[in-house]
């Protein structure tokens, strides 16, 4: 009966009632207040953090493509001035010639003798015209209206070609250390429309091939219709000019010499009144080099830039940014002599897109796109270049070409999203972290009511005098019960501890005893379990020292190799454990080889067990005449798929193989590169990623497979390799990698297979060092004679 009254309930009519009550209740209120008060504020604060780090997020994402757009601008317009200053460098040694007759007869006469080839034309029988021979800086050519009926120029077009010859003392230098230019040249009046450029081309003859009938027809209006006319209609009168400026530019086409797209810049020369025009000075660009700044465009991860005409074409954009703004090329001859890029917004597939406008500047704009029928809200901004003076085709006209940034806002809004939600996280752990306060405070205080409940009490004085005699091992002393109350019951809970502590106590000898022979017993225990491990230790290490003898034995044989007269082929393997899980196999069959190499996740005795089953099956498959390469790669997964299942192995593999039939490789599987070596030491990398999927991830999938051929000739090696090979680290953690095998295996291209795998392997472990092998390694070399 008093071990059991020692654990009644509280009474409520009790003094240790009252107090738990009273000082309980308001520890617990105080407590609920406060910390209701905490969370609101947690809440609010995060409202207001979430709200400030967005607004302030969205205008540095803004800020950040407005500054990307102005710095791509800039090197566009750099780039369009530093050909303006070049072509104005030549035209202005050209103008000082025009305006010193003298002079210019001088130095025409002097480049005359000390360069004759520049001025010494012979006449072409097929395309009537005439043309100096190769070998001199520049090529002149005369058209056969301008030459005598004894094919010699006319009087005043030898003058010509002779004074124009200055620029063989000019463009080389020009061309050379200026910006990257095609080409620089001189084109005469209309009257005597000569052509000389720098550097030397088939030029006239080009222009025989590409332009029918131009050498019967005005250069001038055949070529740039218009042009000549605005130039003269400028010397009446300056102010007629779109843009205060000499330059004139034209709309991209393409060049008749290289074939690709250029924009030509024009420095007209007057004449020495400034009454009419004397030709020009010209250079050319290709359009790859405005598009490279464009294409080189990237902002977030798919954002990207265009440039386009004041008219919605485009003339330069990558072909992400070509899909996404649903633009299409075309070519536009126009009449012209010329052809030009047609590639305009205005026809694009996107709404949004055909009703850009880029006739000013509107800050950033929303825009909704379609992809995969789906609407993707996307940022644009638009910057106008300085304006220039444009000939398409007709009079030159002012164009201020516009530079445009296109960024998905999902990707802009990234950061934004990604704060929000660490904010998000961080509020739900602050209240979660709260709430388990408060929590823990209920029961702290709970606890301690409880606890001074107890103490306060009449009786404490006297257990306190009985817990100093016990302490001072007076085990014998007990504490009187003047009452029935919850002091007596503590008072009869502290005599029966002391009695158990004077029997614990007189019985000490007897437990340490018993305790001892416990210990005994449980160390004896411990020596059977020990034994019994090292004998299961030695079982385990017998089996995969089994496991890795099958595992050797099955790999192919040195005559299995040279099976073929026309290859050479040589392997290498090494286990990163006893038990690898890599692949490689060398089959034949009449005239007929298939090469094999995989890797199975891991390493160990599971992994070996698949590779042993990719061997079986691969060999039954191919002494069973399976040659097609893509059923081949179905069927022997189809075959392991199921063995994974039944026996539960949580493995799979890449797979790679090579078909040859004495003319070229068929390459079939997903696995790790393919690296070729061509005979002239060319390195190609054959990516297999598109080719398959991993084996054993599901049961069909010949949807997957596909081919590719490798032309195979004498002298080509063709490597196939593990990643523990462009993975092995050394002890600075740095890999391998492809470039160093690429390196290695172009070095030994004039070697034999069994050299070029010797030689690789040894680089390997010299790289390796001592640093320890993670992963299983294999290379295999296979060289045509």
């Amino acid at each position: 009966m008093e071990g059991r009254s020692s654990n009644r309930p509280v009474r409520l009519g009790s003094f240790r009632a009252k107090f738990i009550l009273v000082v309980g209740g308001a520890v617990l209120f105080d407590l609920l207040v406060s910390g209701g008060l905490a969370l609101w504020n947690v809440q609010r604060l995060s409202r207001d953090a979430t709200l400030e780090v967005g607004q302030g997020l969205e205008a540095a994402s803004q800020e950040y493509v407005r500054t990307y757009a102005d710095s791509t601008a800039a090197q566009v317009s750099l780039l369009l001035r530093q050909v303006h200053n070049d072509v104005s460098a030549l035209a202005g040694v050209l103008q000082a010639q025009i305006d010193d007759p003298e002079r210019n007869t001088e130095v025409g006469a002097a480049v005359s003798r000390t360069s004759p080839g520049s001025v010494s034309l012979s006449y072409d029988q097929n395309g009537k015209w005439a043309q100096n021979a190769p070998g001199a800086a520049s090529v002149v050519s005369v058209w056969g209206y301008l030459l005598e009926q004894d094919h010699k120029p006319k009087p005043d077009v030898e003058t010509d070609i002779q004074t124009s010859a200055v620029l063989d003392l000019v463009a080389p230098s020009l061309l050379q250390h200026g910006s990257s230019k095609l080409q620089m040249y001189y084109i005469g009046p209309k009257e005597r429309p000569i052509f000389r450029t720098a550097p030397y081309t088939d030029q006239a003859q080009t222009f025989d091939r590409l332009y029918p009938g131009h050498n019967e027809a005005d250069f001038w209006d055949f070529f740039f219709p218009g042009l000549y006319e605005s130039w003269q209609g400028w010397a009446r009168d300056s102010k007629t000019r779109p843009v205060a400026d000499d330059i004139t530019q034209t709309a991209p086409y393409t060049d008749a010499i290289t074939g690709k797209l250029i924009v030509s810049f024009f420095h007209p020369l007057w004449t020495a009144d400034r009454k009419d025009v004397a030709g020009t000075a010209g250079a050319d660009i290709t359009l790859d080099q405005l598009a490279q700044i464009v294409e080189n465009v990237k902002v977030a991860q798919s954002g990207f830039g265009f440039l386009a005409m004041s008219d919605g074409n485009v003339v330069a954009i990558n072909g992400t940014g070509e899909k996404t703004l649903g633009l299409s090329s075309a070519s536009d001859t126009g009449g012209t002599g010329v052809t030009g890029l047609q590639r305009s917004l205005k026809r694009s597939s996107q709404p949004a897109i055909a009703s850009l406008a880029l006739d000013r500047e509107q800050g950033i704009q929303h825009l909704s796109l379609q992809q995969d029928g789906h609407e993707v809200p996307y940022i644009v901004i638009v910057k106008k270049l300085p304006a220039t003076n444009l000939w398409s085709t007709g009079p030159v006209r002012q164009e201020a070409m516009s530079l445009g940034v296109v960024v998905p806002e999902r990707e802009i809004d990234a950061s934004l999203y990604a704060a929000q939600a660490k904010i998000s996280d961080a509020t739900n752990r602050i209240v979660i972290y709260q709430i388990l306060a408060i929590l823990m405070s209920l029961l702290v205080v709970t606890i301690a009511v409880f606890a001074a409940s107890k103490r306060i009490t009449s009786g404490i004085s006297a257990l306190a005098d009985a817990a100093k005699r016990i302490q001072a091992k007076d085990y014998s002393v007990r504490v009187a019960i003047a009452s029935k109350d919850e002091v007596g019951q503590a008072g009869e809970a502290f005599n029966r501890m002391a009695e158990q502590i004077s029997y614990h106590t007189e019985n000490l000898e007897q437990l340490v005893e018993e305790r001892t022979a416990q210990i005994e017993d449980a160390k004896e225990e411990i020596s059977t379990l020990n034994a019994q491990l090292q004998r299961e230790n030695r079982r385990l290490g017998t089996e995969l020292a089994v496991a890795e003898r099958i595992q050797l034995m099955v790999l192919p044989l040195h005559q299995e190799l040279e099976a073929f007269q026309t290859l050479e082929i040589a392997a290498y393997m090494r286990p990163a454990e006893e038990v690898g899980g890599d692949y490689y196999d060398v089959l034949t069959s009449g005239s007929r080889l298939k090469i094999g190499i995989g890797d199975v996740t891991g390493h160990g005795l599971e992994s070996g067990v698949l590779m042993l089953m990719v061997q079986s099956v691969a060999r039954a498959l191919h002494e069973a005449g399976n040659t097609d390469a893509v059923k081949f790669l179905t069927d022997l997964n189809s075959a392991l798929f199921k063995n994974i299942v039944r026996t539960k192995i949580d493995k799979h593999l890449t797979l790679a193989f090579l078909d040859y039939d004495g003319k070229e490789m068929v390459l079939s599987g997903q696995h790790e590169e393919v690296v070729v070596v061509r005979a002239n030491g060319e390195i190609e990398l054959i990516d297999t990623m598109d080719l398959g999927i991993p084996i054993g991830l599901e049961a069909d999938i010949s949807s997957f497979v596909k081919t590719h051929a490798i032309a195979f000739e004498k002298g080509d090696i063709i490597l196939l390799h593990t990643d523990g090979v462009t993975e092995a680290e050394n002890d600075d953690g740095e890999l391998f990698g492809m470039e160093r095998l690429c390196r290695e295996a172009r070095r030994l291209k004039d070697q034999s297979a069994d050299k070029v795998v010797s030689e690789i392997v040894a680089a390997l472990m010299l790289f390796i060092g001592a640093h320890k092998i993670h992963d299983d390694i294999t290379l295999l070399a296979v060289r045509h004679r």
